[in-house]
C-alpha cells in the first residue's frame, strides 16, 4: 500500500475540522512536523486542542497557531519560551491542561495502545491530583490518569517507505512514535521516502500499522537540530 500523498496541504484537505484534538510531536523545536503545521494553519480550522510536549515559540511550531488564535485548549508539559502563550493563558483566552512530561509519554502511548487509564505516582498530593482517583498501592498512592486519543496526529520522522514504516532521527525521536500511535489519523513528514523492502526491518523504530499518510519534506528548515561533527586533527 503506498500512503504517500503529494503535500502538507493534500494530506490535511479531507481530514481537519474545527474543534478537533490533535496530537503533535516535537520537543522544544526539535523533530516538529514542520509542514503539517504551517499546511494545518493555512486551513482556518478554529476550537482546537493540542496535544504537545510545548506550543512552540511565538514564530514558530505550534506557535504560529497560537497567533492566529486556532487553538482554543492546549495539553502540555513545558510551555514557557512563548510569550503569546503566556499572553492568552493569562487573559483566558487559552485553556491549559499542564502535564508531568512522563505522565503526558505514557498518556499518549497507553491511548495507542488501547489502555483507557492508568495509575502513577507522579502529582500525587499536588494540584496534578486534584479530581483524580487516588488508590492505595504496596503502602503508596497513585493517580488515575486517563490516557489519550487525537482525532489527528501530526507526526515528523526521518525516513519512511511507501507503506509508512518509520526511522525516527536520534533526540528527534521524542513524542513522535506516541502521537503517532495515538491518532486516530496520522499524517507524517519525512525527509526521505524509499520504496517498501528498502529498510531493515531491525532498524525501524515504528510500524507503518500506525500511519495513514506520508508527505514529503526533503529541506524542513530544523531551527534547532545541528549537526555537529568533529574536528580534523
Amino acid at each position: 500500500m503506498n500512503k504517500v500523498v503529494a503535500n502538507a496541504q493534500a494530506a490535511l484537505a479531507d481530514v481537519v475540522a474545527d474543534n478537533q484534538t490533535f496530537a503533535v510531536g516535537g520537543f522544544g523545536l526539535c523533530g516538529i512536523p514542520e509542514a503539517l503545521i504551517d499546511a494545518l494553519r493555512d486551513t482556518g480550522v478554529k476550537g482546537l486542542t493540542c496535544i504537545s510536549n510545548n506550543a512552540g515559540v511565538d514564530d514558530f511550531g505550534l506557535g504560529k497557531l497560537l497567533q492566529t488564535k486556532q487553538i482554543k485548549k492546549m495539553i502540555s508539559s513545558y510551555v514557557g519560551e512563548n510569550k503569546e502563550f503566556e499572553r492568552q493563558y493569562l487573559n483566558n483566552e487559552l485553556e491549559v491542561e499542564l502535564t508531568p512530561q512522563g505522565t503526558l509519554a505514557e498518556k499518549l502511548r497507553a491511548g495507542g495502545a488501547g489502555i483507557p487509564a492508568f495509575f502513577t505516582q507522579t502529582g500525587v498530593g499536588t494540584l496534578i491530583a486534584e479530581g483524580k482517583e487516588v488508590r492505595e498501592f504496596d503502602g503508596k498512592e497513585y493517580i488515575l490518569e486517563p490516557s489519550l486519543v487525537a482525532d489527528v496526529a501530526l507526526v515528523k520522522a526521518y525516513k519512511a517507505d511507501k507503506a509508512g514504516n518509520l526511522i525516527f532521527h536520534k533526540t528527534a525521536r521524542n513524542f513522535n512514535p506516541e502521537c503517532a500511535m495515538a491518532g486516530k489519523m496520522t499524517i507524517v513528514e519525512v525527509e526521505e521516502i524509499v520504496e517498501i523492502g528498502e529498510l531493515d526491518p531491525d532498524s525501524i523504530h515504528l510500524a507503518g500499522i500506525y500511519v495513514n499518510r506520508i508527505i514529503l519534506n526533503a529541506n524542513p528548515e530544523k531551527r534547532i537540530e545541528q549537526l555537529t561533527l568533529k574536528a580534523e586533527a
